[in-house]
């Protein structure tokens, strides 16, 4: 995250200015590059091809629910998940549970608001 020159702000939008740049840095500049940054990828254009399965990593704390917690919210996204297709791996102290989930992805919206769902779930530590 950087800060904004012309606001002095953080700024969520791109503006990729350090705080100490020249002042002709200008909020018009960050809405710009958000606009293009946040635009729907046409399919054709899409490096992914869909629907396909999509691996997704979800790491968490190693407690009761973490594994029911992360089913959950992917048979939302994907209601023929199969949770039997989860793959476990704990950390080397048992801290900490990483999980697997492959699910079928049929539209970048869907694994946009996915990975969104999973990053703020309170249960998880890391999603890749």
């Amino acid at each position: 995250m950087v800060r904004c020159a012309a606001s002095r702000d953080l700024c969520m939008r791109g503006c990729t200015r350090p705080i100490n740049a020249p002042s002709d840095c200008s909020r018009s500049e960050c809405e710009e590059k958000s606009k293009t940054m946040n635009r729907p990828i046409p399919p054709e254009e899409s490096l992914i091809e869909y629907p396909s399965r999509f691996p997704i990593k979800v790491m968490g704390a190693h407690v009761e629910g973490f594994v029911e917690a992360i089913t959950f919210v992917a048979q939302r996204f994907d209601p023929g998940f199969d949770p039997a297709t989860i793959e476990q791996r704990p950390s080397k102290a048992g801290n900490y549970l990483g999980l697997t989930i492959t699910v079928t992805a049929t539209s970048r919206e869907q694994l946009d608001e996915l990975y969104r769902t999973l990053t703020t779930h309170p249960m998880v530590k890391v999603v890749l």
